[in-house]
């Protein structure tokens, strides 16, 4: 939302990423690349700040463990209510402790807690994005979340064993 998605896109190329794509306008990018998670982030860190001047924090899931996510549907076991926006928070790490879930605000609620993942639950009301206060308030602000829809887009077709 702070960059254009073409620039975004064209920073990602110039630092070597293939097959660069941005998805919605909300910084996520979807591309190739080798190496470790962290050099990654690192890599596509340096590339924002020499092509855009800035750099936005930056969370790497290998496409292959956002397609496990979705084949395990950890909101599966939790009964919604209709209407009911599925989420998840990237973390940069595992939490060192969890808190007693699920943990809950004014129609958001924390539900599960897996690995560097945070999947949760809100019905859209009134008071706006509520839930990005109770995880904020949970897990601290060095945290990314996208919607469910989003990462299904993200994570594309499911692989197919070769």
């Amino acid at each position: 939302m702070n960059c254009k998605m073409p620039e975004l896109a064209a920073a990602f190329e110039a630092a070597g990423f293939t097959e660069v794509r941005t998805l919605l306008s909300s910084g996520n990018v979807v591309f190739n690349a080798t190496g470790t998670e962290r050099t990654i982030r690192k890599k596509a860190e340096a590339a924002m700040q020499q092509h855009l001047d800035k750099v936005f924090m930056t969370f790497v899931r290998p496409v292959e463990e956002l397609q496990a996510l979705l084949e395990a549907d950890p909101f599966a076991k939790f009964k919604l209510e209709p209407g009911a926006k599925r989420v998840i928070t990237f973390l940069p790490a595992a939490p060192a402790t969890v808190p007693k879930l699920p943990v809950e605000l004014d129609g958001a609620r924390i539900l599960a807690v897996e690995g560097r993942e945070v999947f949760s639950a809100y019905v859209p009301g009134a008071k706006g994005p509520v839930f990005m206060t109770l995880i904020e308030k949970t897990f601290g602000k060095d945290v990314t979340t996208r919607t469910w829809d989003t990462v299904r887009k993200a994570a594309g077709p499911p692989l197919t064993p070769a």
